[in-house]
This record gives structure tokens, sequence and C-alpha cells, in this order.
């Protein structure tokens, strides 16, 4: 290198990265600059966002397109999902199929069998199966039906050819109208002669007691004789035997019904002389066989009141 030349440019350039290398590791760190010219501290690093799973190859991405049914034909049950994409992808993208009934067929004379015609669409082998299996369910529920319907009738003829219709029972004898001790007519009114009277099922002692009266002067319908025992019936309809000595003949009378007004004479617009409830008891004094009012006795009350309107007395009874 003796004798050779040096230039002054060459000297610079070797010697300027040995002059320059303290000055870089002392200098503080520099200031990132933004588009905008100021200086500002780099932002931290982002994070790395994930991406959206794919969809994968079964999965369809487009929701189906509906298959509009044909008309007066019920909606054919959807296929079943099948396990291959390209299968889907083919029914989407595959129109239904009308059915058109060529000119001169069968089918144009029979416009009812071809309204009824379902629509031809390819649904998978699982929902075949499953549309069998409900077939087949459907017509052994439709056997046990009528299987069940049959054994009903079955069952309603034989208990019907089995059931006797009763024959009908005699009627009872008829009531004698006259008494077979004392030979007065019946029906004939009369009343409790005792605040105890007992009612028995039969004409003797021995018979069991049915209902005992605690009321005197209630009125009764004798309606037969046997003995010293009269059947006699109460104004609520029960009936049953009683000892003659317990009954009396003086006419007493029951009001029924609603309240009933005791007037000083037999017209309808006379004055009240007493309003009687009902339940109460009181005595006949007289009724006339053509007339419709009795004239009777309450307690100190003294009136008249229509024979409709109380219970002891016959409709065209006379009593004096």
């Amino acid at each position: 290198m003796r004798g050779m030349a040096w230039h002054p440019r060459c000297v610079i350039l070797r010697f300027l990265p040995a002059l320059l290398l303290p000055w870089i590791l002392l200098a503080p760190p520099a200031a990132a600059q933004s588009s905008l010219g100021a200086q500002t501290t780099l932002p931290p690093p982002q994070p790395v966002q994930p991406r959206p799973a794919q969809p994968q190859a079964g999965t369809p991405q487009q929701p189906a397109r509906p298959v509009r049914p044909l008309a007066a034909t019920p909606p054919a049950p959807a296929p079943a999902p099948s396990s291959s994409a390209s299968s889907r992808q083919q029914q989407r993208q595959r129109p239904t199929p009308t059915v058109q009934p060529r000119p001169g067929s069968n089918s144009a004379q029979r416009p009812a069998a071809s309204a009824q015609q379902p629509q031809r669409q390819q649904p998978s082998r699982p929902a075949a199966t499953a549309q069998t299996q409900g077939s087949q369910a459907g017509r052994r529920a439709a056997g046990a039906a009528a299987g069940a319907a049959a054994g009903a009738a079955a069952g309603a003829a034989a208990a019907g050819a089995a059931i006797r219709v009763p024959e009908p029972s005699p009627a009872p004898p008829p009531r004698p109208t006259t008494g077979s001790v004392t030979g007065l007519p019946l029906p004939r009114f009369a009343a409790l002669g005792s605040n105890q009277v007992n009612l028995r099922v039969g004409p003797d002692l021995r018979y069991r007691i049915e209902w005992t009266y605690q009321r005197r002067d209630l009125p009764v319908q004798i309606v037969d004789e046997h003995s010293i025992w009269r059947r006699i019936r109460d104004p609520e309809g029960t009936e049953g035997w009683v000892q003659r000595p317990l009954l009396t003949s003086r006419r007493t009378f029951l009001v029924q019904g609603t309240e009933r007004i005791l007037r000083r004479r037999p017209e309808e617009g006379a004055a009240p002389v007493a309003r009687l409830q009902p339940g109460v008891i009181g005595h006949i004094r007289r009724c006339e066989a053509a007339s419709a009012w009795c004239e009777v006795r309450v307690s100190d009350y003294r009136g008249w009141i229509k024979r409709s309107e109380i219970w002891g007395v016959g409709p065209e009874e006379a009593i004096n």
C-alpha cells in the first residue's frame, strides 16, 4: 500500500462508521412520526382476531327455498337431512316438478284424481322410512279401533239379548169407598186427638213405629179400616196405621202454601180479620156444599176463608 495515493473521500467513508458508532449507542430513542407530523409513541401491538369458523361441508349455507305445493294437495313432509352436501345443493337448485295432464290422457278426464296426487319429491331414505312406519302405526290403530267397536257392538247385542224386559207389575187393588167396620164413606177427614200419636206400618202393635205425631188437632184423612185400626194420610202424603181412640171427629183445617186472609164476610173484597201464616191450625164451623167459602175459627178470631186455601175439607163437602 505504500506508494498508493488515498483519496480524501475514501478516507472519510472508511472511518465514518467508527466515528458514528459511539454517537448511535449513546443517543436517546427516537419518537415515532405520525402521519400528521406530530411526534407520538408507537401503539401497542393489537391481538390477532380469530377468523370465523368455516361452515362444514354437510351444513347448508343458505336457507332452503320453500316448495310451493300443488292446489288442493296436502303439504308433503319435508325431506330429512342428508349427509351429502352435493345432494342438498342439487335439491335446492332443482324446483319441484308440477304434474300437468297430457291432452287426451285419462288424467284430464279424472280431475279429482289429479287434484289429490301428491308432489313428486325425492325424499331421503330416513324420511321414507318414518312415513312408512307412521302409515303402519295408523293402520294398526285403525284396526284396533275397528276391533274394539265391533267387540262393543257384539257385547251390546249380547247384553240386549240377555236383558229381559220386566213384566208390568199388577195394578194395586182399588181403594175401598166404604169402611168395612163403620160403614162410613172413604176417604173422610178426622183429626188427631193427642199430642203423642204413633204411626205404624201395619194394623197391630207388633209392627214398627214409622212416625210419631206430636201435634193435636192436626187434620188427617182416613183411607182404610181394620178392626180398631185406621189407615190415615197426613197433609204431606205419608200413610200409616193408628188406633181409633187416638183420633177425633172434630173438623179442623191446616193453612198451606202462602199467607191467607181471614175475612169478615164470604166475599173477595170483605174486610180482613186476621192474616194466617202457613202451618196454622183452626177449627171448621160450617161449609155449604155449593159455596167456595167456609166459616172457621182460629183461636179467638172468626171469619171466612176459601176452602181451596186450606187442607181438611173436600172440594164439595158440606159441614154443618
